[in-house]
C-alpha cells in the first residue's frame, strides 16, 4: 500500500483455510474488509497455478515465483486487478481499495461489521428475478471486464438490497485464457443447479453460454 488507508482493525468476520477476513474503518470512518491470504497452506498454493499459468497479466510474476510467499504476493494483486475490472464494467463486486503483499483492502459489504448475508443463507423473495440479475452480472463480466469468474456459487455471492454482490474473485480468469470456456460451463451449470432448486424454470447452459459471449441478443424464455 502507498498510502495509509486503514485506521482501525476489529475481530475476524470470516475465516477459511485460505484467507481471514477483518473488518476495519478508514480514516473517514468508512468500513473496510481487510482480506489477509495465508502463506502456509501448500494444496492452497498448488491450486493457484492453473489460474495464473496463461494469464498474461502475469506473466512476468510467474518466472519470479521461487517461493510461497510471492505466488501468495501475486495471488493478491490477481485478485485486486480483477475486482478493478469488475467494478468497473458494472458489475457488483467490493470495491478495491489497496493490496500489500498478502492483504487486501476493499469496501466492506454489510454494516457496522455485520456482513451481507451469503446468497445460501437467504430466502429469497422472488428467486426468478435475482436469478436473472446474477446472470445479467455474468454476462457483463465476460463481455466488459473480459473475466470468468470460475468458482460462482451460493457461497461467494452476497444479497444486499435484493441484489447479488459478487465476491471471491482471486481465481478468475481473462476470457483468453484457456480454461474460460471450461470455468464458464462451471459457473452457469452451478447457478442453474441451486436456482433449480428454488423451483426456478432455468434457462438452458447451451443458451446461457451463447447469451453470455454474445452470441445471442436475448434468452428464450423467462424464468418464473
Amino acid at each position: 500500500m502507498h498510502k495509509k488507508v486503514v485506521d482501525k482493525i476489529y475481530g475476524v468476520v470470516k475465516s477459511g483455510k485460505e484467507a481471514r477476513i477483518y473488518h476495519g474503518r478508514g480514516f473517514n470512518g468508512e468500513e473496510l474488509a481487510l482480506k489477509i491470504y495465508l502463506t502456509t497452506t501448500s494444496e492452497f498454493r498448488k491450486g493457484m497455478f492453473k489460474y495464473i499459468d496463461g494469464d498474461p497479466r502475469f506473466k512476468k510474476v510467474r518466472k519470479d515465483v521461487r517461493g510461497k510467499d510471492n505466488l501468495i504476493y501475486a495471488w493478491t494483486k490477481k485478485e485486486f486487478s480483477n475486482l478493478t475490472l469488475a467494478r468497473d464494467a458494472g458489475v457488483r463486486v467490493p470495491n478495491p481499495i489497496a493490496f500489500y503483499r498478502n492483504v487486501l483492502v476493499m469496501s466492506f459489504i454489510g454494516s457496522d461489521g455485520v456482513p451481507a448475508p451469503l446468497l445460501k443463507e437467504v430466502d429469497l423473495l422472488n428467486p426468478g428475478e435475482f436469478y436473472k440479475s446474477l446472470l445479467e452480472s455474468v454476462r457483463i463480466l465476460y463481455s466488459k471486464a473480459g473475466l470468468v469468474h470460475g468458482d460462482l456459487s451460493e457461497y461467494n455471492i452476497m444479497v444486499l438490497d435484493d441484489s447479488p454482490v459478487i465476491f471471491d474473485v482471486s481465481q478468475a480468469v481473462l476470457k483468453s485464457h484457456p480454461l474460460s470456456d471450461e470455468l464458464l460451463l462451471r459457473d452457469v451449470e452451478r447457478i442453474n443447479f441451486y436456482f433449480g432448486r428454488l423451483g426456478v424454470d432455468t434457462y438452458g447452459v447451451e443458451d446461457i453460454e451463447r447469451w453470455v459471449k454474445g452470441g445471442a441478443e436475448i434468452l428464450r424464455k423467462n424464468p418464473s
